[in-house]
């Protein structure tokens, strides 16, 4: 009896250091995931000051109707839906190729310097971003207005670029891939670099080129992991980076029509009419939404290959 009590104590010491290290990351996981989820109820209420979440009266889905009752609901669920779709394959594409790409380079000094050029976008602030965009754009003094429109193109006047709407998809386009490109190649190149080189030399030796070594070993090898990445950004189709569609097109009223997502009108509609009511039916809806898409998704790559499947 004595034997196991002490054994069971010296068990206890062993993983007490374990624990310990647990703990912020608990407390953090309890804080940022689970308290919150007690002010989903406001989605549903009429919130008042006065009286607090639990006291406010229940509307039912009144919050919910805002949402589609404007407007603009068809152009904001149009672009938020539109631009992730196209940028999940854009995004996974380019962080396949560049991976590939970084893959082959052998010199580790210039390995260190693409890889940190690389990444250091992403790890920029949408504030930094947005600055930066407007010296390329600005029309007064924009690099590209004063160096290559007027400069090497030679014409007197250069482009409102905050003015003219019909840019701004390519520009979206462009500034998300630069700045999420650098995070989605690690995680890709992590998964290349778990791949047996045996399998290489023997295709060399079989006298494969380049290319059919990473169209029959590479990609098939990648696939799971690029299932997985891919339906995980499903989930966060129905959601929208807001410092790029309200900082980047620094909130200009002519561009509503190829900037507004569900996340800025949102947003402008709480300087208004400040309820919270409606911001938490929003990001309800989104999760709800998200959730579906994950299940969708996940089923569908399940009927095709089980293995590849996320749950």
């Amino acid at each position: 009896m004595n034997t196991k009590t002490k054994k069971r104590k010296t068990n206890w010491k062993h993983y007490l250091p374990f624990y310990i290290m647990f703990l912020p990351g608990l407390a953090y996981l309890l804080m940022n995931n689970y308290i919150p989820l007690y002010g989903l109820q406001l989605a549903f209420k009429q919130f008042s000051y006065k009286k607090g979440i639990s006291g406010s009266p229940w509307i039912g889905l009144k919050n919910f109707k805002f949402l589609f009752a404007s407007d603009d609901a068809f152009i904001m669920i149009r672009n938020t839906l539109g631009y992730n779709v196209f940028w999940i394959i854009l995004n996974m594409v380019l962080g396949v190729a560049v991976a590939i790409l970084f893959n082959e380079i052998i010199s580790k000094k210039a390995k260190k310097f693409y890889q940190t050029a690389i990444l250091l976008p992403y790890l920029m602030s949408m504030v930094v971003v947005a600055y930066l965009v407007y010296a390329f754009l600005s029309a007064d003094t924009g690099l590209v207005n004063n160096s290559i429109i007027k400069g090497l193109m030679g014409k007197d006047t250069g482009i409102s670029w905050y003015m003219e709407s019909k840019y701004w998809p390519f520009i979206l386009t462009f500034v998300n891939s630069w700045k999420s490109i650098g995070f989605g190649m690690l995680l890709y190149l992590s998964s290349l670099l778990g791949i047996d080189s045996s399998l290489y030399e023997a295709a060399r030796i079989d006298g494969a080129t380049r290319w059919q070594q990473i169209r029959k070993i590479t990609i098939p090898l990648l696939k799971p992991t690029i299932i997985m990445l891919v339906i995980l950004n499903i989930g966060q189709i129905f959601r929208s980076d807001f410092g790029l569609f309200y900082q980047v097109p620094m909130n200009q009223g002519k561009l509503y029509s190829v900037t507004q997502t569900i996340d800025t009108y949102v947003y402008r509609a709480l300087l208004v009419n400040n309820n919270f009511g409606m911001s938490a039916a929003a990001s309800f809806l989104q999760s709800v939404v998200g959730f579906i898409f994950i299940v969708t998704a996940n089923a569908i790559v399940g009927k095709i290959d089980k293995d590849s499947t996320l749950f």
